[in-house]
């Protein structure tokens, strides 16, 4: 991990390995339900409802507080808890989970390098057995500066100090492929990389700090920089 500004957001398989039996830390399987009951992680908690963590009723946004302190207590997480996310998709639906809790103030989260796929490579230990999740007590605390409004998006478009990152695919940045909308397109302005581009193609880990920084600095996102990604 050397060269990474965070390195402390991610967990390596080995240091996962070595922790299955904390009492103080919860893994959690952020893919499908289907796949989480045929396999994971010993000791992981299963994610029953969809893994972007949407509110159902304005699936737009993230779940409001009182469902999200459900889920967590739920999943045997409390403000003190460590959690350790990962999933067979090179960190996509992780990471939307290290998200929200981030953004609902709980900053002791990981997601696990190479997740699902390096675990398996690797040989270690996994099993179809559904752990009993004692519940806890979670509170969220909004006020995360992870979020950014359609206000400041709108005022940060053509702002030297700031740089919209579109992560998703090229299709979708050139329109073709409108997906979430009927006109496709992006945000004026924005750079393209897709967050598929930022992890390596077999077991999906994180690509070296010194290539991701080259890869961004091509791009102009550099840390002086305000990132707003789409």
């Amino acid at each position: 991990m050397s060269g990474y500004a965070r390195p402390e957001l991610l967990a390596e398989t080995d240091w996962l390995a070595e922790r299955l039996d904390d009492p103080s830390l919860r893994i959690v399987d952020c893919d499908e339900w289907p796949a989480h009951q045929r396999a994971h992680i010993p000791g992981a908690a299963g994610l029953r409802v969809h893994h972007y963590l949407k509110d159902p009723d304005n699936p737009e946004h993230v779940m409001p507080p009182s469902l999200f302190e459900q889920l967590m207590g739920e999943l045997g997480i409390g403000n003190d808890t460590l959690v350790v996310a990962y999933d067979a998709f090179g960190g996509l639906y992780a990471a939307r989970l290290w998200w929200a809790l981030d953004y609902y103030g709980h900053t002791k989260a990981k997601v696990l390098n190479g997740g699902w796929l390096k675990w398996l490579a690797e040989g270690r230990p996994v099993t179809n057995r559904i752990p009993e999740v004692a519940p806890a007590r979670f509170q969220a605390r909004p006020g995360s500066d992870c979020l950014c409004t359609l206000d400041h998006l709108l005022g940060s478009i053509g702002r030297e100090d700031a740089v919209i990152w579109d992560v998703r695919t090229r299709a979708e940045h050139t329109g073709e492929d409108p997906r979430q909308n009927k006109y496709g397109g992006r945000i004026p302005g924005a750079v393209h990389l897709e967050w598929r581009d930022l992890i390596t193609g077999d077991v999906k880990v994180w690509k070296a700090a010194e290539e991701l920084r080259g890869m961004l600095e091509g791009l102009g996102i550099t840390p002086e920089k305000e990132v707003i990604t789409q």
